[in-house]
């Protein structure tokens, strides 16, 4: 089962801030990607305001999405391939597991795809005795070092070439080297024995098309398009949320797709697949799958402050632009998603109460929001559910995070609502302030439960003079003859 954490994301996040070779590639990643991206949507010929035509085209399949999903299943099966609706991860996994072991399967090799992150195929496949391998050269890295991604499109971007240097050597037995162009020669060459005795190649789906029946994947580095047509049998793994009605809607989606990911106009490769190898056909696999997962996703979309997340097309724009997820990293999410969409989708899978400390991290800069190919509400999203954690839900089974915290929040509503009592606790703050730690004019730590503010930073103290009797003070003086 997958490796669900987003306990630890305070822990993790932490240890993230101090690494200095994370922090390089972050800033280095979002410096290239966060710019490149806002100037690509800037040369589009309908100009930036083409995500919000987008938008508009996800709202209407996600408002239309069981006819849209039947449609498909029909004319993929049509075309020869199986299309399975797993409620449940579990389900997904089993389901591929039962195709692997009725055709005698060893080895899978596998295009990147978030969904088999989110369903923990690896760990399950081991654990049936089926050799799993990452052909994405960042996945396949991490997958070494025995690791998670920490980012949707750049897996490995917390590690440098001297990291993946000393992981090869120990790893694959070449001899040590820094340079890029051979690690990535040593990657290849250990990479297509594997897609040559490949039994099954899995695959994620970036976005399928229910008019005419395909599903796309989208990748720079050949390595889907070999895993899904070398092997005899191709099972590939879709997000229900993920396709359009037409294929004029997909152009548009499959454009931004590019340029949210990577800045780039479009991908070096682009497929197209909606069955098995036709007869005649040179190549592809004799079995097509198509394995549609719920896995939450209708709690969600039966929801109508939380569906709009269902627009969101994965392509991470939105964490090359985040200024928490580019000091903390993707492993401190402790689920596949990161980044503002990881923050929303996380806790709304995996149970808002346990995964509230990612909602209540981010910033609400609206960046995210501003990065987006489809012009998602994330500040909105990541408001409603703080709004939940602070009064509960009894729908999503929230708990009040913070009791303390709401019954401090009625006192100050209460305090404000009547002048002379808080007149009367401002004086007497001030006074008690006079007790804290000093840094110069600033207080440099607060009593708990206060503590939080100033563990990295010093606090401004009330001033001896309050803003209302500042007022009264210049109403008398000007009133006096």
């Amino acid at each position: 089962m997958p490796d669900i954490s987003p306990e630890t994301y305070v822990k993790v996040a932490k240890k993230g801030i101090a690494n200095p070779v994370l922090q390089k590639a972050l800033a280095g990643l979002q410096d290239r990607f966060g710019r490149g991206t806002a100037e690509a949507y800037r040369r589009l010929p309908e100009g930036p305001e083409l995500r919000f035509k987008a938008h508009d085209i996800r709202e209407k399949a996600i408002a239309h999405l069981d006819a849209l999903l039947e449609i498909l299943a029909a004319k993929i099966r049509a075309n020869g391939g199986v299309v399975y609706f797993a409620q449940t991860a579990k389900e997904a996994v089993n389901y591929c597991i039962t195709v692997a072991r009725q055709n005698n399967v060893h080895r899978v090799v596998k295009g990147k795809s978030m969904v088999t992150e989110e369903i923990g195929l690896n760990p399950a496949l081991q654990a049936a005795g089926i050799e799993p391998v990452e052909t994405d050269l960042g996945e396949y890295i991490i997958q070494l070092a025995g690791e998670k991604p920490s980012h949707i499109i750049a897996p490995a971007v917390h590690k440098n070439r001297h990291d993946i240097a000393d992981l090869f050597v120990k790893k694959t037995g070449i001899r040590r080297t820094t340079d890029p162009s051979e690690l990535t020669q040593a990657a290849r060459k250990a990479l297509r024995e594997k897609f040559l005795s490949a039994d099954m190649g899995t695959s994620g789906v970036n976005i399928a098309c229910a008019e005419t029946g395909h599903i796309t994947t989208v990748s720079n580095e050949g390595n889907i398009r070999m895993a899904t047509t070398l092997p005899r049998i191709h099972i590939a793994f879709m997000g229900m949320e993920r396709i359009v009605a037409r294929l004029d809607e997909y152009e548009i989606l499959l454009r931004l797709l590019c340029r949210g990911a990577a800045a780039q106009t479009m991908a070096t490769y682009v497929s197209y697949i909606s069955g098995p190898r036709r007869p005649g056909e040179s190549d592809g696999p004799d079995e097509f799958h198509l394995v549609i997962l719920d896995n939450g996703r209708s709690r969600i979309l039966a929801d109508p402050q939380f569906k709009e997340i269902l627009y969101c097309i994965r392509c991470a724009a939105c964490l090359n632009v985040c200024p928490v997820y580019g000091k903390i990293g993707g492993h401190a999410y402790g689920f596949a998603y990161s980044g503002p969409v990881g923050a929303v989708v996380t806790p709304l899978l995996t149970g808002i109460n346990r995964a509230k400390d990612l909602c209540l991290g981010e910033t609400l800069c609206g960046a995210c929001m501003d990065a987006c190919p489809v012009a998602i509400d994330l500040p909105r999203l990541l408001l409603a559910l703080r709004e939940k954690l602070a009064y509960g839900d009894e729908n999503w089974q929230v708990k009040p995070a913070s009791r303390m915290e709401g019954l401090a929040y009625k006192a100050w509503s209460y305090l404000i609502g009547h002048r002379y009592i808080y007149e009367r606790f401002l004086k007497m703050a001030g006074v008690g302030q006079k007790l804290f730690p000093r840094s110069g004019t600033m207080i440099r730590r607060l009593p708990p439960p206060l503590a939080g503010w100033t563990q990295s930073r010093n606090f401004q103290p009330l001033a001896k003079e309050t803003f209302i009797e500042g007022w009264r003070n210049k109403k008398a003086i000007s009133n006096t003859p």
